[in-house]
């Protein structure tokens, strides 16, 4: 993997409050990587106790009851994710909640960042404005064009 042209990667940690797991997001996720906008490189459940202990949960140990088979994303485990990292994303979330862990590749950048390395130029910072952190700025630039 580390030879090949790669877009920038990602990841996200979705708390499931309750482990209540609808599975509503999983078509989008995986019409995501069938577009090839995306590529899953690690991809894993953690379930958080009432005491605070955490238990790695396996694809196949998860049941959505028809809504999305996850198996396609069984054994995507590119070697990014480790006990740290899990650890670090179990540490965000709730007690008597669930977790999904997800490293992803930004496939679609993956041309535009090699011809501006092919180009001379680099990546000198890069960051996520956080969606609450978001809404709320919009929220104020509107009211204050009224």
């Amino acid at each position: 993997m580390a030879d090949e042209e790669m877009g920038p990667v990602d990841y996200l940690v979705v708390e499931f409050p309750g482990n209540k797991m609808t599975g509503e997001g999983f078509p989008l996720l995986m019409d995501l990587v069938d577009r090839g906008v995306i590529r899953i490189l690690d991809f894993l459940f953690v379930r958080k106790d009432t005491d605070g202990s955490v238990t790695a949960l396996s694809i196949s140990d998860l049941d959505l009851d028809g809504q999305a088979d996850l198996r396609v994303f069984a054994g995507a485990a590119s070697g990014l994710l480790d006990d740290g990292d899990v650890a670090d994303a179990a540490s965000v979330i709730e007690p008597g909640s669930s977790g999904g862990i997800i490293i992803y590749e930004n496939t679609w950048a993956a041309p535009f960042v090699s011809a501006l390395r092919a180009g001379g130029a680099q990546l000198v910072a890069s960051g996520r404005i956080p969606h609450d952190a978001l809404m709320s700025t919009l929220e104020m630039a509107e009211v204050g064009r009224r």
